[in-house]
């Protein structure tokens, strides 16, 4: 393994890289700090957060993948006695 000097080529790219890397930390921290204040708004507003980060989670899905998932959950509902067996009109 070579060495890299402090005033290599390198050690410049090295020093860019870690440069590039901290600046994206600092803007995720940022980021994520106003996700946070607009899940505070939401939930001053009245909304369920929890409920938020579900259709979310679900936005990210395309319409069979969740059809799918929605059909496994009934299914394991069901088995679990979680669902009633005919559904009321």
């Amino acid at each position: 393994m070579s060495t890299i000097g402090h005033n290599s080529v390198a050690g410049e790219e090295l020093k860019t890289i870690i440069s590039r890397l901290e600046k994206l930390a600092e803007e995720k921290s940022d980021i994520a700090e106003t996700i946070k204040d607009v899940f505070t708004e939401a939930k001053g507003r009245g909304f369920d957060n929890a409920t938020i980060r579900t259709i979310l989670k679900l936005r990210k899905k395309d319409a069979s993948e969740r059809e799918e998932e929605e059909n496994l959950l009934d299914t394991y509902m069901n088995a679990l006695g979680m669902l009633p067996l005919f559904e009321r009109v």
